[in-house]
């Protein structure tokens, strides 16, 4: 273990992110450049290695956080490298994407701060690839079984890549023209830089996974003809059924889907475009959602040189410290500032969120183009208009950053494979449990409910929008699924059940 007196001696520091001044300038991480060590080590240091580790609830992949606390601590980045890849494929991506609710369930966050427990994963990685220690893990021999994944994101890279290294031939078929998923086109360059997610493509390539790109299943290629040539197949293809905002003014110019205008802006990092087709260029923007989207949507906003930004949040404003009906360790809805409302705040001096806020309509200016936006203040409970609170703020470019409502509809996937929807929009699931010894039951895997045999949900798509750390979690799990489903058994860890939920009250 660390220091036992760690956490009494040395304070909580965290990494501390370029200034806003400099990031603004460029679309490199907010991190970049920043000298993770000696300062990692020492706050690994702070780790107290509970009896019983209440980080490990907090995370659905079951981090062995207190192991790789004390390896980074010693500086022995070997131990903590193979700790750290022992529940999780891809920590480059969580240790920058991830919001780390097992910081929230920290024992010490019971009366001090935790430990930057999100710190010492990314600085655990960076040093993974920096030494050397991600090499490939090609099978040592082949099963025979061939297993197709549609959808790249990292749902299904973590199930492909768990069941290319227990030895099944899998293919990832992706309809975008490049691998990645959300994690490509959805998540800004300022808080992933792609070539992270490049390597680890490249790392699965050489292990033999294959990747298809520009396939649409269930439209260009027909999902049953896939299942056919196939032994199984894998559905991670996300939550991407966007909600919409039925306002008067909704068809007007200059409205756009959050997604939509992420994936221009991030096709102009991939060099698809010299400048995005929709930019926020020295126009007044509102972003309409108070989600990790639209704080993506704000921090682009702001680096593409937007004239304002405001961003319309319907929920009331967080209290500064853990409300009673939120006890620890769950996840508490807080006061939160993402590196996005940080860089607004330090521009206008003011928060650019409006709390308890809801659109009414839109106004049109010349053309046909959006001008205005008319708000108003919600109750905080009902959500129901406040009487005399409607006022007019200019907007020329709107994002709408309403969050997703399940799988997408209308792709074909569904009809096809003989799908069906939960209570939540989302592909319905079985429960399969597996006989285990003296007849008591293994851990739940996730299964779709489907009239094709074969088929498995991974992700969004099954569990509805979720975190980062849930979809790799996911894929790990569902590949054990399959895998147990192909050979009748299995070794592969299945971390989490469709029913599992995040450590809320």
């Amino acid at each position: 273990m660390t220091d036992p007196y760690g956490f009494l001696k040395i304070p909580r520091r965290p990494v501390p992110p370029r200034p806003v001044e400099e990031r603004l300038n460029d679309w490199n991480e907010v991190y970049a450049g920043q000298a993770l060590l000696p300062l990692v080590s020492e706050q690994a240091g702070r780790c107290m290695d509970c009896g019983i580790p209440f980080c490990h609830s907090g995370c659905p992949l079951g981090n062995l956080i207190p192991e790789w606390n004390a390896y980074a601590t010693r500086g022995n980045w070997r131990a903590a490298a193979e700790r750290l890849h022992a529940t999780n494929n891809f920590p480059e991506f969580t240790g920058r994407l991830c919001p780390a609710p097992c910081e929230d369930a920290c024992v010490l966050a019971l009366n001090a701060d935790p430990v930057t427990i999100k710190n010492v994963e990314q600085a655990i990685a960076d040093q993974i690839w920096e030494r050397g220690y991600a090499p490939p893990h090609p099978p040592e021999r082949l099963s025979g079984k061939t297993v197709a994944v549609i959808g790249s994101g990292p749902a299904g890279l973590a199930a492909a890549q768990q069941l290319t290294r227990i030895g099944h031939t899998v293919a990832v078929y992706e309809r975008a023209d490049r691998i990645g998923g959300l994690l490509r086109y959805g998540i800004p360059s300022f808080k992933l830089e792609k070539q992270h997610l490049n390597r680890r493509i490249e790392q699965m390539r050489a292990e033999g996974t294959k990747f298809r790109t520009g396939v649409d299943v269930g439209g260009d290629l027909d999902a049953t003809e896939l299942r056919r040539r196939h032994d199984a197949v894998v559905i991670a293809v996300g939550a991407m059924e966007r909600r919409e905002l039925p306002v008067p003014g909704r068809e007007l110019y200059g409205i756009h889907q959050a997604m939509d205008y992420l994936t221009l802006a991030n096709r102009v990092g991939e060099g698809d475009y010299a400048s995005p087709p929709v930019s926020a260029e020295g126009k007044h923007v509102v972003i309409v959602g108070g989600g990790d989207t639209g704080s993506d949507c704000l921090g682009t906003a702001l680096r593409q040189g937007a004239a304002s930004v405001v961003q319309l949040d319907i929920n009331p404003e967080p209290g500064d410290t853990r409300p009673d009906t939120e006890p620890w360790p769950t996840y508490p809805k807080v006061y939160r500032i993402s590196h996005a409302h940080e860089e607004a705040r330090g521009r206008e001096g003011t928060d650019p969120r409006l709390f308890s806020s809801a659109t009414l309509r839109f106004e049109a200016g010349t053309a046909g183009h959006v001008r205005a936006l008319c708000l108003t203040e919600v109750e905080p409970r009902a959500r129901r208009p406040r009487p005399d609170t409607e006022r007019v703020i200019p907007a020329e470019l709107v994002l709408l950053a309403l969050g997703f409502s399940g799988p997408e509809r209308g792709t074909g996937l569904m009809e096809q494979l003989g799908l069906t929807l939960d209570d939540r929009g989302n592909f319905a699931r079985d429960v399969g449990f597996a006989a285990g010894t003296a007849g008591r039951a293994e851990r739940a895997e996730p299964a779709v409910r489907a009239k094709t045999d074969g088929v498995f949900v991974a992700g969004d798509a099954g569990r509805g929008q979720s975190l980062v750390v849930w979809a790799i979690a996911e894929g790990r799990a569902t590949a054990a699924a399959t895998d147990r489903y192909l050979t009748g058994s299995t070794e592969l860890p299945a971390p989490i059940t469709p029913m599992d939920r995040p450590l809320v009250a």
